[in-house]
């Protein structure tokens, strides 16, 4: 995305991939990064979806409330774990309006997403008139709107409440068929990376010696993704270095029951993918 709430987090997950732009300072619509097959093209989030679909570009970062709205026939590969919001149908607050089943098909709504709104009012039995607007819905002085929220905060300082959630959204890295199968390959280097950046996100990597005998006093209290890794040290006493991977919320009481437990040399170190 060339701006918006999602385009540093994306462009901060690219370069823990090892796709990082070579000209990040001076942003161009289209910059090369340090892989001589991939380059990034910065475009509006809301065009995306449709540029991966017509093989404009092979592969795209958007999210799925546009992939929803554009009706795009593309292939999600990756959900990139950040920009969660949600798509929800609200009213003033004074309004009688509480819940779908007080909407009539008289009623206007004003939406930055037809599409959605169309279809979700549909299921519900509704034709209510909508109003396409761009930017600003929550101030429209109509019946009702659809607009994006993570909080909701936005929509309560301007005295509106939410009355449904039509669509969970998340961040989502696609793809077209054709390129799938024509740079699978590729394709799937960059899927693997990224989602390796995502894996280690909230993990960490603990490492640290042990004496032999405190060893089994260490594996009790040392979780792991896959049992800790455990090597020979060069040393006078029989020692050992012990490592694992473990979440970030556990660090503070495992590093205390580490020391309890008799291991030495603690290094708490962060990881940039788990492949």
């Amino acid at each position: 995305p060339s701006k918006g709430r999602i385009s540093d987090p994306s462009i901060s997950i690219l370069e823990k991939a090892g796709l990082g732009l070579k000209d990040n300072a001076n942003r161009k619509l289209i910059s090369a990064t340090f892989n001589k097959d991939i380059d990034v093209m910065f475009a509006r989030a809301s065009d995306i979806p449709k540029f991966v679909e017509d093989e404009i570009v092979d592969m795209g970062i958007t999210g799925v409330d546009l992939i929803n709205e554009s009706e795009a026939n593309v292939k999600e590969l990756v959900d990139l774990s950040f920009g969660q919001t949600k798509l929800v149908l609200a009213s003033p607050e004074d309004s009688n309006i509480n819940s779908i089943d007080d909407l009539t098909s008289d009623m206007v709504v004003a939406t930055e997403f037809p599409t959605l709104t169309k279809k979700y009012l549909e299921e519900h039995g509704l034709t209510s008139k909508i109003i396409t607007l761009s930017g600003s819905t929550e101030i429209a002085p109509l019946i009702g709107i659809t607009d994006l929220t993570s909080t909701g905060t936005t929509l309560k300082m301007n005295h509106l409440k939410i009355v449904d959630v039509i669509l969970e959204s998340t961040i989502k890295l696609i793809t077209n068929d054709n390129s799938f199968e024509n740079k699978k390959e590729l394709v799937e280097a960059v899927s693997t990376s990224i989602k390796g950046v995502i894996e280690a996100e909230r993990k960490k990597l603990v490492m640290m010696n042990v004496k032999k005998e405190n060893l089994d006093k260490v594996k009790k209290v040392m979780p792991a993704m896959t049992g800790p890794t455990i090597s020979e040290v060069l040393s006078k006493e029989e020692t050992v270095a012990v490592q694992a991977v473990i979440d970030e919320d556990m660090v503070f009481e495992l590093v205390n029951d580490l020391r309890n437990a008799g291991a030495k040399d603690i290094l708490v170190v962060p990881i940039e993918r788990i492949i």
